[in-house]
């Protein structure tokens, strides 16, 4: 199967897509443009949203408005351009180091991890934000969170850092937010491109777009690569299912570090795509603090 380009906006790192059904668009940000995004299929309309500096992830509110990781902290805002409430600093003492993917839990805290952009040293972490607003790490020792999505049940947490190429699962608490158990689920040592963005379907497989390596793969249940989505771009960066009935996966997409032949190649890099595989996705709870 081959994804479709349906919005030409040529990110500069587009990633942190979701479904928001309450108001039945596809969100996601382009990171190193600072903007929000939206596109709604129903009239495939897009809009941007101007923000005053990096958003890496973000998700709606189930009170409204959003909590939004920035590079260097996690707020609140009540609009793309509302005024913040501060949850908590990133990693202040590590200058190098920068929040990176995330999403909601099915109890809906937010799970989102950091990454190593100057060095690549596994000196950063993964943090959870709870529905009081307090904030506990859950995972350390990480180079590039990334891929981190949930069972339907809640029950498993998947992850990638993505210099290791592979997506591990965690048996994850549901009452406390917390990762024991850490196994591998799918090796990607074989696969042309890295673990980047994940979702899951509700027949338990994980969907993964792979950076530099021109599609999205389906692991199933029992760690296997079972589906190739083609995309037509060299950078897919992260997947979320979507629309009315969830079987639509969309697709971001990145022209970072591409150069000029790169981008005459692959005009459309940066773009969001999307394809129906055959399989709806599971909706990911808003964040319930």
């Amino acid at each position: 199967m081959r994804a479709e380009l349906v919005v030409d906006c040529k990110n500069q790192h587009g990633e942190g897509i979701f479904w928001n059904p309450a108001d039945d668009l596809i969100w996601w940000t382009d990171i190193e443009g600072c903007a929000l995004w939206s596109f709604d299929p129903a009239t495939s309309e897009s809009a941007s949203h101007e923000m005053p500096e990096r958003v890496c992830c973000f998700a709606p509110r189930a009170s409204g408005g959003l909590i939004v990781a920035y590079a260097d902290r996690v707020v609140l805002l009540d609009s793309p351009q509302g005024e913040e409430t501060l949850v908590t600093r990133f990693e202040p003492n590590n200058p190098e180091t920068r929040l990176n993917d995330g999403r909601t839990d099915r109890q809906g805290r937010l799970i989102v991890g950091g990454m190593n952009e100057v060095s690549g040293k596994a000196d950063s972490s993964v943090i959870c934000v709870d529905k009081d607003l307090s904030v506990q790490t859950i995972i350390e020792g990480v180079s590039c969170a990334n891929s981190t999505c949930f069972t339907s049940d809640g029950t498993t947490m998947f992850f990638a850092d993505t210099p290791a190429r592979e997506v591990v699962a965690f048996d994850y608490d549901t009452r406390s937010g917390t990762v024991s158990n850490r196994r591998q689920h799918a090796s990607f040592y074989d696969e042309p491109g890295l673990p980047d963005g994940s979702c899951v379907d509700v027949e338990g497989g994980v969907w993964n777009a792979e950076w530099e390596g021109h599609r999205v793969v389906r692991v199933a249940p029992d760690g296997t690569i079972d589906r190739v989505i083609e995309v037509p771009v060299w950078k897919p960066t992260c997947c979320a299912f979507g629309g009315p009935d969830l079987d639509a996966l969309f697709i971001t997409t990145s022209r970072l570090m591409s150069d000029e032949a790169a981008l005459t190649k692959e005009p459309e890099s940066g773009g969001l795509f999307a394809v129906k595989p055959g399989v709806r996705g599971v909706i990911d709870a808003p964040f319930k603090g």
